[in-house]
């Protein structure tokens, strides 16, 4: 078959009754119709309709070619679905805020899976802490937001948007090498009591801070900060001199220091909330795949990444 439209007219004859019924309903002559059914039985090779007194009826032949003909049509709508979509997207872009751990991270990994799939879709990605993207979003300057929570009611708040998890972060301990503890596989915070400790910020917005700061508070006592920085690498700088110690988020360990030891929490570790904020309800088209990629991304991570760099 070298026609996909006879394959619709024979469809149509079937769910009509009728040569004439079909052709009003595609518009076209009923010797027309007549002679694509001729045209379509000569390409099979076998008759596909019978006349009847009472009407035209099927064959065995073509009861089955229709039955395919619904599979084969069907499949035919979902690619110039898709064909349609692309070419809409051909000159459509996507802009993404993200915090600095996911934009080093994730984001990298699922921006190169997208452009596969969507390569004239250009993506335009701006390094914003979550309060900053989300108000960006609200005004219409993003399509997503990547944020990072704590459970806390200073997170951004993402009311009348819609949020989407994408992967719990787990905060590890960061000792010096040569820290007395640091040959343990993993380490109870409460052992940590009397160091000094490096946070992220102390501003009520900050998830890290308030993170590390909760689970001090319940593993018993109030850390003493020593320092503090936005700037991760800096922090295990800090940590390598021997100026105290932190619970650093897994993104954040891409790259680890030689002279610092990274070891998991005893028992519950505190982890930070990982989200994909938008403004539409059902993002579709390149939106859709985008959040596609970012899923994946975060899976690959939660499930090896942050293992293998701790």
């Amino acid at each position: 078959m070298d026609d996909f439209r006879l394959l619709r007219v024979l469809r149509e004859v079937a769910l009509r009754g009728s040569f004439s019924a079909a052709a009003e309903a595609l518009d076209y002559s009923q010797p027309a119709i007549s002679q694509q059914i001729a045209r379509l039985e000569r390409q099979v090779g076998v008759k596909l309709i019978e006349r009847r007194p009472k009407g035209l009826e099927l064959t065995a032949a073509g009861g089955i070619l229709v039955r395919h003909t619904e599979t084969i049509l069907g499949q035919l709508a979902a690619a110039e679905d898709e064909l349609s979509e692309l070419s809409a997207d051909a000159r459509g872009r996507i802009r993404i805020g993200a915090f600095a751990t996911a934009a080093g991270t994730v984001l990298p990994r699922a921006v190169a899976a997208f452009r596969r799939v969507r390569p004239a879709v250009d993506v335009e990605l701006s390094l914003m802490e979550p309060f900053d993207s989300v108000a960006a979003l609200r005004r219409g300057e993003l399509e997503v937001a990547l944020t990072e929570e704590g459970g806390f009611s200073g997170d951004t708040d993402t009311s009348g948007l819609e949020r989407e998890h994408l992967m719990d972060d787990e905060l590890r301990v960061a000792l010096p090498a040569d820290h007395p503890l640091a040959t343990r596989r993993a380490i109870a915070l409460a052992d940590l009591r009397d160091e000094d400790w490096m946070l992220a910020c102390l501003s009520g917005t900050c998830a890290d801070s308030n993170v590390v700061l909760r689970a001090c508070r319940d593993a018993g006592f109030q850390p003493r900060i020593a320092y503090t920085s936005d700037d991760y690498f800096a922090i295990q700088g800090l940590v390598a001199s021997g100026m105290g110690v932190a619970l650093i988020p897994g993104l954040a360990l891409a790259s680890i220091r030689d002279d610092v030891a990274i070891r998991p929490v005893r028992g519950r570790p505190p982890v930070r909330r990982i989200a994909a904020v938008t403004a539409a309800a059902t993002p579709i088209g390149a939106m859709g795949t985008m959040l596609e990629c970012l899923r994946e991304a975060s899976a690959a991570y939660a499930d090896s990444g942050v293992a293998a760099a701790a």
